[in-house]
């Protein structure tokens, strides 16, 4: 099997994992061009059926009362940092698979980082309700793409298949949490960790220009 290059795994639904892409984007333009970019979710019951049917198991672990109040807290303190301004999203049926399966189908016409920056600017800045497909439908025609595929993406049994076949990445990577960043065997939890694997990204990428030029 191939070696597979850097990349990281993002998720619509953590502050954390927007925060990474508006430092990645912002700051590290250079290495966002030069990763895979992954979504990771929390799957409903039918995509949790069939994976535990082929015996993947997702090591994800639902958040305490306590974690989450210090989520709030950090996640204040991080922003003010950076100058983003913020709203928390209210969340009244979480269906995870309508936005990161709308990103799939997105990303097969080319328009996955654009979709992306829409879906951030929806959810953490806006503070709409990104499990709903009319926001999807929306989007899409925000970004000249077809609004139905978006906003029925989580019921195409196609685009259901791509993101068995993501979920099985994330599985085999080991990822429990977003943001997360592998480069090589090196792998790097949390937005705080971000400039440690922008570095190791840098450093292999001259190493193979400097071998290049030999």
């Amino acid at each position: 099997m191939a070696r597979r290059g850097p990349r990281w795994y993002f998720s619509f639904r953590s502050p954390y994992s927007w925060m990474a892409y508006r430092d990645l984007i912002g700051q590290y333009a250079d290495v966002a061009e030069q990763i895979e970019w992954l979504p990771f979710w929390e799957p409903d019951e039918p995509t949790l059926e069939h994976l535990e049917r082929n015996s993947i198991q997702l090591p994800y672990v639902p958040m305490s009362k306590e974690k989450h109040l210090y989520i709030l807290q950090d996640v204040r303190r991080l922003t003010r940092a950076r100058g983003l301004d913020m709203v928390w999203p209210v969340d009244p049926a979480p269906r995870w698979e309508v936005s990161h399966l709308a990103y799939l189908a997105a990303e097969e016409q080319g328009a996955g980082r654009r979709f992306i920056d829409a879906v951030y600017r929806a959810r953490w800045e806006l503070g709409d309700d990104i499990s709903a497909p009319d926001t999807m439908r929306r989007i899409g025609k925000e970004l000249d793409l077809d609004p139905e595929l978006l906003a029925g993406a989580h019921e195409n049994p196609e685009v259901r298949e791509q993101g068995l076949a993501a979920l099985d990445s994330l599985h085999r990577d080991g990822v429990f949490g977003v943001p997360y960043f592998i480069s090589g065997f090196e792998k790097f939890w949390g937005v705080d960790r971000l400039p440690l694997f922008v570095e190791m990204v840098r450093a292999r990428t001259a190493k193979l220009a400097a071998k290049k030029e030999d």
